[in-house]
């Protein structure tokens, strides 16, 4: 299946010289998954919320600010007719909800995430939540504040956080969209005077008086199908995965991005590898990432590898010009899910360290099934005397 049928000639566009105020605005008002950058009528990148909730950029700056070279990735782009898959790919690794579609050299139209979910739909049915939800959540707390919510959302790299009571029940849920109505209009980056005060009270704020409630929710065993479908209905980013026994309870979170990835996976020779912000690989390779986590997964024990989900993030702080990098490797396997994280100056220094972590927690999944199995053959002697 191609995109020609379900791109769409309908975008809202701005130029690079348009105020970030206007474009905030919009964003507000208009609840777009994205807006396309052009400057002199030439397309040059994809400006989501994420990046404007993340920046601290004031409303007089130009959009240009956030869309230098430096910042971003190489602009995504992809043909009228290219496959549905490979246009899932490029929106997971530039972690963009839109991306520009080209008919020849022109800008044509756009494509959604959305778009692409309602297309498929249909043969979504075959996989279950279990396959591709993210499991050990990212939990806050309903009097944890405001400006908590934001530093572990840049942390994580996430969209969404599960809030939980004090019994460590679910009961609400906040989200990047709820919480850039508040930063975009009153911290306005603000430093002096009464302003800054204003600031401090709103990243004062408790979880519970922005969360929202009740919480769309999906369990294990429900249908991708039908979790998409409720997102698609309620417009939702992504469900939070609960106990099927006791649904106060969260296991994990699901999103549209889960689902995007999950249409990437190949059955090649090779191992699946997706890589978030790929933009920030300097020494690095594809090829040889993915080298290095066939040698960790092999080396202590005969894993499938269902697929391999690699993020970068970059955070301010610099080395002598190499910025400080967070990497994130997340191994989907029949045995279950590992993973390893960690920092380092430059996208191959964390890698590395994650590698690290990562070859310790394989090991640990080893020995851990290997006492399981030992267990099991003890109770089983212990059954025939």
């Amino acid at each position: 299946m191609d995109i020609s049928d379900i791109a769409t000639t309908e975008f809202i566009e701005v130029d690079v010289g348009e105020r970030l105020g206007k474009v905030r605005s919009v964003f507000e008002n208009s609840n777009p998954k994205g807006i396309i950058v052009t400057r002199d009528g030439e397309y040059e990148a994809v400006l989501s919320e994420r990046v404007l909730l993340q920046s601290h950029v004031e409303d007089d700056a130009k959009v240009q600010a956030l869309v230098k070279p430096s910042r971003n990735a190489p602009a995504p782009k992809v043909d009228r007719h290219e496959d549905v898959r490979e246009t899932a790919r490029v929106l997971v690794e530039g972690g963009v909800k839109v991306a520009p579609v080209f008919e020849g050299d022109n800008l044509w139209g756009i494509v959604t995430a959305d778009d692409i979910l309602e297309a498929v739909l249909d043969n979504l049915d075959a996989l279950v939540v279990e396959q591709i939800y993210s499991d050990d959540p990212v939990t806050i707390g309903e009097q944890d504040t405001l400006g908590k919510v934001i530093n572990l959302l840049r942390e994580h790299g996430i969209s969404r956080l599960p809030v939980v009571n004090e019994e460590g029940y679910l009961s609400g849920v906040v989200t990047r969209h709820d919480i850039a109505d508040v930063v975009i209009r009153d911290m306005d980056k603000a430093t002096t005077g009464e302003r800054a005060g204003d600031t401090d009270r709103v990243l004062d704020m408790p979880v519970y008086d922005i969360m929202n409630s009740p919480v769309r929710t999906a369990t294990v065993d429900d249908t991708v199908e039908a979790a998409v479908a409720s997102m698609l209905e309620n417009d939702l980013g992504g469900l939070i995965v609960v106990n099927e026994d006791d649904e106060r309870l969260v296991t994990g979170v699901v999103t549209k991005t889960d689902v995007l990835r999950a249409l990437t996976f190949t059955e090649e020779e090779h191992m699946d590898v997706q890589i978030t912000n790929i933009n920030l690989l300097d020494t690095l390779s594809r090829e040889e990432i993915r080298q290095s986590l066939e040698e960790v997964t092999e080396k202590y024990q005969k894993m499938d590898v269902l697929h391999v989900h690699v993020r970068f993030q970059e955070h301010k702080e610099k080395l002598r010009g190499t910025p400080l990098i967070y990497s994130q490797i997340r191994v989907r396997t029949t045995n279950g899910q590992v993973a390893g994280s960690g920092e380092g100056y430059g996208a191959e220094s964390a890698f590395r360290v994650a590698l690290d972590k990562l070859e310790r927690n394989v090991l640990e999944m080893k020995n851990y099934q290997s006492d399981e199995e030992y267990r099991g053959q003890l109770l089983r002697k212990l059954d025939e005397l």
